[in-house]
């Protein structure tokens, strides 16, 4: 650092950045204008928001697609509380994500408020730099906690300490906890059910994304015959396998929905097993097995009854368990499973009446359209809406890494920002954005930051000029909808302000555009302002709305 002295927000800044961060979003103001150089000067990318909403699910959508912590970076007071939709939505999905925020201790001052309750509030870890001479230690601790424990850490800088003195010191990042080993008894015990399932099915979840889990566990599916499906947030982490049934829950296809249900065990990897993936306990039947592998004790059993859990890391209770399995099993994988999979595996497959016309396309005609269109190495990014389901299910993604799906908290609004933060730590793949009109209008200011960062993004917009969701549940009951109803918004007029390329889509004949941008050269993001049709509710709807 430049100077005669360290200060405790340049040390934190440093400190952060060797401690594994290289990457960091935020809206800079005072309060955290030097902490947020100092990263930088240590080698940390910085990405500028243009609302702190949208940097903190840059940061969480970064750190799903990169694997490793990222960080977020706010002002006191208003910036924090900007950002703590994001923060909140990162939070319930256990995102290692370090929240960086200045902090106004007196109670006289505008910017304050209880930013310690706040972070506690959300489920985030609340951490303080107290004192010039720990300020090295708690950040490196800051980032440790995320990475291990994968949590949001809030880590306060309070104004009064951040312009002491401070040492960075030499110690490097601390190294990474060892997961805890599963215990022989519970290994033997899982591989006992295995032996005895003739129908066992596999649901990966969130725990299941890291390196080498889907040869683990498509290793230890071989041997017992078990089908493979995920949760939403790990779609994609068997693409290719014959047995893959894709999304288990409410965006199940009715082919995968019925296998599901006639599992005779069912083992939750690193899956919550929610009421979202097993559509309230329906996908289960009455007489099967549950069985949850998580490294989290406190995880197993949280959501639903299980008939028994193992503590331990995916990959290791996999690997373990596989070897304690004698011999190959068919189990599931029949030769009759195996054709219903081959004719009916996507939501594609299955045949619908298209109800375009009269200027507003079909969801499901213009998302299979897309799906033909795009380049198969794409990461996916969806906002929560009515039309939300189309995006997820018909949209293909190469893997687990090509699905970015923050809705932990069910917030309408982080779809464009998810985007972003996914194609910063994925330039390879071209991004696409699925909002609906009511989150496109809200997340609208981090179009500019789409432009401004010259990603080469495809922002598709499912415009039905409502809150889809109430009219569909809401409606059937006679109820007035003039509070959740809208005119008819020109989005692509929007974005052609902003510095996009724009296309309105009425009919899936008018996606022409997308084609020709496709071939190049991509030099400005791209938008398809899609009038979508209004009179059908999606599928998913009825089981979401059971969750309130």
């Amino acid at each position: 650092m430049s100077g005669a002295r360290t200060t405790v927000a340049e040390t934190v800044g440093e400190v952060l950045v060797r401690s594994g961060i290289d990457a960091v979003f935020g809206v800079v103001g005072s309060g955290n204008f030097a902490v947020t150089n100092a990263m930088v000067a240590s080698g940390a990318r910085y990405v500028p928001a243009r609302h702190e909403g949208g940097a903190a699910t840059m940061a969480d959508a970064y750190a799903r697609m990169s694997g490793g912590v990222a960080a977020l970076s706010v002002h006191q007071g208003c910036g924090l509380t900007n950002a703590l939709t994001g923060i909140t939505e990162a939070a319930k999905s256990r995102t290692p994500l370090v929240v960086v925020t200045a902090e106004a201790t007196s109670r006289r001052s505008n910017f304050f408020v209880d930013q310690q309750a706040l972070a506690a509030a959300v489920g985030a870890v609340p951490m303080r730099v107290e004192a010039a001479e720990q300020a090295a230690e708690v950040a490196a601790g800051a980032v440790a906690t995320a990475r291990d424990d994968r949590r949001v850490v809030v880590l306060n800088l309070p104004l009064d300490v951040q312009a002491q003195p401070a040492s960075p010191g030499d110690p490097g990042p601390a190294p990474a906890r060892p997961s805890a080993a599963a215990l022989p008894d519970d290994v033997e015990r899982l591989a006992d059910a295995l032996r005895r399932a003739r129908r066992p099915v596999f649901v990966a979840g969130r725990g299941a994304r890291g390196a080498g889990s889907r040869a683990a566990l498509e290793g230890l599916a071989d041997r017992c015959g078990a089908l493979l499906a995920t949760s939403a947030v790990a779609k994609g982490l068997f693409r290719g396998s014959p047995w893959d049934l894709d999304v288990s829950g409410g965006f199940a296809t009715p082919l995968a929905a019925e296998l599901i249900s006639g599992a005779d065990l069912i083992v939750g990897w690193g899956c919550a097993l929610n009421m979202w993936t097993m559509r309230h306990g329906k996908l289960i039947a009455d007489d099967a097995v549950v069985v949850q592998v998580d490294s989290d004790a406190d995880a197993i059993g949280a959501q639903r009854t299980v008939t028994f859990g193992v503590v331990g890391d995916v990959r290791a209770v996999a690997r373990a368990t596989a070897t304690v399995l004698a011999a190959d099993a068919p189990g599931y994988r029949t030769a009759e499973v195996r054709a219903a999979l081959a004719a009916r595996r996507r939501w594609r497959d299955e045949p619908f009446d298209d109800g375009g016309g009269a200027g507003l396309v079909d969801p499901r005609a213009l998302t299979i359209a897309l799906d033909d269109l795009l380049p198969a190495e794409r990461i996916v990014a969806v906002d929560s809406g009515n039309f939300m389901g189309y995006p997820s299910m018909f949209l293909d993604v190469p893997d687990e890494f090509g699905f970015c799906f923050t809705q932990a908290f069910q917030s309408v609004g982080l779809g464009l920002a998810t985007a972003i933060g996914a194609a910063v730590a994925r330039p390879d793949r071209l991004p696409v954005a699925a909002l609906g009109d009511g989150g496109a209008l809200m997340g609208a200011s981090e179009l500019e930051t789409v432009v401004r960062l010259g990603l080469p993004m495809v922002v598709v917009v499912y415009d039905d000029a409502a809150y889809g969701a109430e009219v569909h549940h809401f409606g059937p009951g006679g109820h007035p909808l003039d509070t959740v109803r809208f005119p008819e918004t020109d989005f692509a007029a929007i974005a052609r302000g902003l510095g996009f390329e724009a296309v309105t889509v009425r009919a899936v004949a008018d996606l022409d555009p997308v084609r020709q941008w496709l071939a190049g050269p991509r030099s400005a993001p791209l938008l398809v302002d899609a009038k979508v049709t209004r009179d059908q509710p999606s599928w998913w709807l009825e089981e979401a709305f059971r969750g309130h």
